[in-house]
């Protein structure tokens, strides 16, 4: 019994991960209209920055995070007005997007290999919460208990930021349909870059703390968080921050328990089948809106 919590415990940081980047890459297709292939690489970079402010700088993990963060969310604002912005003024559709998001997903996934010499680094051990808490006949990871501490707070924050400021009406509003939104007094320039730099933050987030929870600083870190934060999404739904840190946590769960109970080698399959039988039995996801589609 003590096996089976722990693990669930494990799976639960485990799908936090997958949450905490899902939701980024949500709010990017839910508000921007983008399947951005490219949203991978922010996690990536995010970690290989945060790694060196600790390894080459000396400062603290919680430095390392911040900065981290920044750097996530700067890199998407800075593809979203490179790459995707002259699309939009283009009319150029969600495939010319997609398209344009594997180039820079190619492009700056090269630059992180050359970053760290196509190695796999790791934050020292001791610059981060790498020690075990006793709760109950439980030992329990301390940066497990954070990661989990850490989506639960992103996903209150963001889900009352989208719901109940004025911030978020104009993300949904723009999310519906930018050219009304702007002529019903929104400023949607200012929507979009708030909300590319925001969904890149919270992955850069979920990169460094990867990193750190896997000790795998690499330029392969954000593949696996995207693949299962795009499953996380569809699970939980496109347009609900809340279903998709639910669907996250139920991922990581069943593959910590497939890994356990079942095969390590069948870990990925249970979880893309369940994506195929959300896409086809309920393409909104959980918790989506039936209604959610943007114009």
């Amino acid at each position: 019994m003590i096996l089976f919590l722990e693990q669930a415990l494990n799976g639960w940081a485990l799908g936090s991960l997958y949450a905490l980047f899902g939701i980024g890459f949500g709010l990017v297709f839910s508000t921007l209209g983008i399947l951005n292939a490219a949203h991978g690489t922010y996690a990536s970079w995010a970690a290989i920055v945060g790694y060196y402010v600790v390894e080459r700088a000396g400062l603290p993990f919680p430095v390392a995070v911040g900065v981290g963060v920044a750097a996530g969310g700067l890199l998407a604002l800075a593809v979203d007005q490179i790459a995707f912005q002259p699309l939009r003024s283009r009319k150029a559709g969600m495939l010319g997007a997609l398209i344009t998001s594997i180039a820079f997903w190619i492009i700056l996934d090269s630059l992180a290999g050359f970053a760290t010499e196509q190695q796999s680094l790791a934050f020292p051990a001791a610059s981060f919460p790498s020690g075990m808490i006793d709760i109950g006949p439980m030992k329990v990871g301390q940066l497990q208990l954070i990661i989990i501490a850490v989506l639960i707070v992103c996903t209150i924050g963001i889900h009352l930021l989208i719901q109940k400021t004025r911030l978020g009406t104009a993300m949904r509003a723009v999310g519906w349909n930018e050219v009304a939104a702007a002529l019903g007094g929104v400023n949607a320039r200012m929507v979009i870059l708030l909300t590319a730099f925001l969904a890149g933050a919270t992955s850069g987030l979920a990169g460094v703390l990867a990193g750190a929870a896997t000790s795998n600083v690499s330029f392969t870190l954000g593949e696996g968080l995207m693949l299962k934060g795009f499953a996380a999404v569809v699970v939980g739904g496109y347009d609900d921050v809340r279903g998709t840190a639910i669907a996250g946590i139920l991922l990581g769960i069943i593959e910590v328990f497939v890994a356990q109970y079942v095969s390590t080698a069948l870990r990925d399959g249970f979880t893309y089948s369940l994506l195929l039988i959300f896409l086809v039995a309920r393409p909104r996801g959980l918790f989506g809106s039936a209604g959610f589609v943007r114009a």
